[in-house]
């Protein structure tokens, strides 16, 4: 060695690390954590042809299957994160296959490149409304999971009456099957003959928990549509079984909610609405020694609906 030279040991690239099953899957946008925790627990995972187990850890060089199909893993790469808010109607289901043929949520979303849709949380076949679904399970884990309380609104019609005690009842808890659970927040919004409308708020997303308390002070639910999860809104712009993506503010402050980054702005799309033999035909047509008129462009804000 020559004098004076530093010698530098060579570096040997270290393995990749380890990780949790469920984080994998979710990660491949095969679902939220805790829907694939409930495939582990029910034997549809499979880890180098072993019923995996709950806790388990994963390397590159593992074979997984799901139900008996294998799990491709490509190398991570960024995918762009996509959230959509889908206008739920009466009668659909949120799964992704019904053994008795009846349309589900998945049915009318658009295509995805890499992945799959994950819903986040869920409505049943007689509730309507607003639905989120990502590309991304972290994101659906964090937004479905209690420690991040975000306020589902709900608006429910009730058949009949409502007593004061009831809406107190509802206000300060009662105890479900599954625990104690109770409203924020209760606002009567007017109705019509023998049905009375009603806005709540929640901050947790159990099964039916909507239906089930008022079911439980003897109140009937005739109708319960979700009107706003977080900070999106349902709004009247998507109509019954239409889908719309987030506006970049609206992902931003979800991601917020969420305790998660905003992810780099994705490349510009091309706007599908434009036909590109028109756009050529008028470049193509614009006098090169015409001054360019300057355009000014009002950029207006939709208003957000008062939440109360």
């Amino acid at each position: 060695m020559p004098t004076g030279s530093k010698h530098r040991p060579s570096r040997t690239p270290s393995a990749p690390a380890a990780v949790r099953l469920q984080k994998a899957l979710a990660d491949a946008g095969l679902g939220s954590r805790r829907e694939i925790e409930d495939w582990i627990r029910a034997g549809r995972v499979r880890v180098n042809g072993k019923p995996a187990k709950l806790g388990d850890r994963i390397e590159p060089a593992d074979h997984i299957r799901v139900d008996g199909k294998a799990v491709k893993r490509r190398p991570a790469r960024r995918t762009e994160l996509r959230v959509i808010a889908y206008n739920k109607p009466e009668g659909e289901l949120v799964t992704r296959h019904d053994p008795a043929g009846r349309r589900t949520v998945f049915s009318r979303l658009p295509r995805l490149k890499t992945g799959r849709w994950i819903a986040v949380g869920r409505l049943d076949i007689n509730s309507s409304g607003l639905l989120l679904l990502t590309n991304n399970g972290e994101l659906a884990n964090r937004l479905m999971h209690p420690a991040t309380a975000l306020e589902r609104e709900y608006a429910v019609r009730i058949l009949g009456e409502v007593p004061e005690e009831a809406l107190v009842r509802l206000t300060h808890g009662i105890v479900l099957q599954d625990g104690p659970a109770r409203f924020e927040e209760i606002v009567a919004s007017g109705g019509e003959g023998a049905n009375r409308w009603f806005h709540v708020l929640l901050r947790e997303g159990r099964n039916r928990e909507v239906r089930r308390l008022w079911e439980t002070v003897g109140c009937r639910v005739s109708r319960l549509k979700r009107v706003r999860f977080g900070n999106i809104i349902l709004g009247p712009r998507i109509l019954a079984g239409h889908w719309r993506d987030l506006t970049r503010d609206e992902l931003t402050d979800l991601l917020a909610l969420a305790g998660m980054e905003r992810p780099p702005a994705p490349a510009r799309r091309t706007d599908k609405t434009r036909s590109p033999a028109r756009h050529q035909n008028a470049t193509a047509s614009r006098d090169p020694n015409k001054p360019k008129r300057k355009q000014i462009r009002t950029k207006t804000q939709g208003r957000k609906p008062r939440v109360r």
